[in-house]
Formats: C-alpha cells, sequence, structure tokens
C-alpha cells in the first residue's frame, strides 16, 4: 500500500474531507489531494503531525521506499544549489578581480552580486533534512548564521563605499 492510500484509507476511516484534514494540519487541501495521489510527500514534521492525529506510527504510515525517494530528491536539488552557489562564487572572485585590475569601481557590484548569489545558494545546498539536524544544535546554527549575515554585510558596504 502506498503514502496516498494509506492516508485516504486514514483519512475516510476517521470521516474527514479533504478539507477538514488539511485544517487540522496547516496546510491546503491541494497539499492533500497530492499526497493522497502519490505526486508528493509531507513534510518531517507534517509527517509526525498526521501520524499524532490518526494515533499510528511513522513507521506504519510511510515505507522505507518513500523515504528513500523523498531524500534523494532533496539530494539532488540540494547538489543544484551547491553548483550554483560555486558558480556564484567563482562570479564574485572574477568581478573582484576585474575590479581591482581595471580599476573600475563598477565591478563590485558583479562581486556584490555573486557574493549574495553564493550566500543564498551555499544555505540552500544542504539537503533539508540535514539542516533540520542542524538546527538541534542551536547555538552554532546561530552564530554560523551570524557570520554569514556579517561577511555578506561587510561585502555591501565595501561595494557601496567604493561607488
Amino acid at each position: 500500500m502506498t503514502f496516498g492510500e494509506k492516508i485516504k484509507k486514514l483519512r475516510n476511516d476517521n470521516n474527514l474531507t479533504q478539507e477538514q484534514l488539511a485544517e487540522k494540519l496547516f496546510v491546503t487541501r491541494t497539499a492533500v489531494s497530492k499526497w493522497e495521489t502519490d505526486r508528493g510527500l509531507p513534510s518531517i514534521d507534517t509527517l509526525q503531525e498526521i501520524a499524532k492525529l490518526f494515533g499510528v506510527s511513522l513507521d506504519s504510515l510511510i515505507s522505507d521506499d518513500d523515504i528513500e525517494s523523498k531524500r534523494l530528491a532533496d539530494k539532488k536539488r540540494a547538489q543544484r544549489f551547491y553548483i550554483t552557489a560555486i558558480i556564484f562564487l567563482a562570479l564574485s572572485v572574477g568581478f573582484t578581480f576585474a575590479a581591482y585590475f581595471a580599476a573600475n569601481k563598477y565591478f563590485t557590484i558583479g562581486s556584490c552580486i555573486g557574493s549574495v548569489g553564493y550566500v543564498v545558494c551555499a544555505l540552500l545546498s544542504r539537503p533539508k533534512y540535514r539542516r533540520l539536524e542542524a538546527k538541534k544544535i542551536i547555538l552554532p546554527y546561530i552564530i554560523s548564521r551570524m557570520v554569514v549575515l556579517a561577511v555578506l554585510l561587510g561585502v555591501i558596504i565595501y561595494a557601496l563605499v567604493t561607488l
């Protein structure tokens, strides 16, 4: 039995409509519809809420295949963001050298955009399940975010001062 079939059966057994289930889980009705037709999977947090709502275990709710396919999709998405982050980093470095050697201060704008793109893509390059694990260790998570913000602000301020 697929995850979608299990959700539909649990919903019907509890005399809930898709709309009612969506309200209880704080999601849209279309999200519930996607789950029931096996076109998507809920987040881990939502899965826990579903298990709690219906009084079932997570193991009985999802199979290993569902978990593995979701994890592989997250890894592929994260890898695309990683590659994009590297491209932004290379552009940032290239614009920085161009600004220095060409003595053209307008190249710092490209460097600034490259830095922002790098930071954004680098933050998204970690698979979602790894980001959730990182948030459990809260102090290093907050410190790392503050350092990234400081670097980003430094690049932006430098670019604005040199214009």
